[in-house]
């Protein structure tokens, strides 16, 4: 806790708007949210690559979000850092009765659900609650957000009964894009939104998280494509200026190299 005090008193001090830093006295909670959102992802890439040396320094720059955004708010009035750690305290203990006692061991075999109905009922006590939907910021990542909406629909009994019906559906939406196409943009754009919408359905069917499924299948992407640009440097051949079928061997081979390494 020593530590933490002092990176508190360390963003005050930056705070300050007579002795800190003119940039962090600028920010505002609009200002320094990107910053927020990207420190997450950079503690879920440095995860990705087993960096744990990696991690350790995210986790502080993502700590740092907190504290910046929790001292911003206390300037305001509004609340400190104490106050969020509280809430937090109070939050988890709520959300795990099974393990503070007031539910029995065995009531929590799935955990999952008795968290989404405690945090419903929290909805409902703050006055909240109204639709299967409310609460799904808006702010996330598309396919974090269309996986959590599906899961909400899903709850109240709006859902496929297996995967099969939802293998059929991405086909139908794959089908209504293919009718789009040279048509009017805006329609085409609805029809890839909903293929798009269809997959991640699919992926949680499957129990396959769609954010990081991409995340890897971008990474497979990458490393192959620069698998390309060395085979062909090495052939003394310019990228740009092979054929199809050639980048398509190209790419064969790196993927080889891959499947192989």
């Amino acid at each position: 806790m020593e530590a933490v005090d002092r990176l508190l008193q360390i963003m005050a001090r930056l705070r300050d708007p007579e002795r800190g830093c003119p940039w962090d006295v600028a920010q505002d909670f609009q200002s320094i949210a990107p910053h927020t959102v990207e420190e997450g992802y950079e503690v879920a890439d440095a995860i990705e690559r087993g960096d744990m040396d990696g991690l350790r320094d995210e986790l502080g720059d993502l700590l740092l979000q907190v504290i910046f955004h929790a001292q911003m708010a206390a300037e305001a009035g509004h609340f400190g850092f104490q106050g969020v750690a509280e809430t937090l305290e109070g939050k988890l203990v709520r959300r795990h009765p099974h393990v503070f006692g007031s539910t029995a061991e065995g009531d929590a075999e799935d955990g999952s659900h008795d968290w989404e109905a405690i945090k419903e009922q929290e909805r409902y006590e703050k006055g909240e609650a109204g639709s299967a939907m409310d609460g799904v910021a808006t702010a996330l990542p598309a396919l974090i957000r269309a996986a959590k909406l599906q899961r909400r629909a899903a709850r109240v009994g709006f859902d496929w009964p297996d995967h099969r019906g939802a293998v059929d559906k991405v086909r139908e939406e794959l089908d209504e894009v293919e009718a789009e196409v040279g048509g009017e943009p805006q329609r085409l754009e609805a029809e890839v939104g909903d293929l798009l919408f269809a997959v991640v359905n699919l992926a949680r069917h499957l129990d396959v998280d769609p954010e990081t499924a991409l995340r890897r299948a971008g990474y497979r992407f990458e490393t192959r494509f620069r698998g390309v640009e060395v085979d062909l440097g090495e052939r003394g051949q310019s990228l740009r200026e092979q054929p199809l079928e050639a980048l398509e061997a190209a790419w064969q081979r790196a993927k080889r190299r891959g499947d192989r390494g």
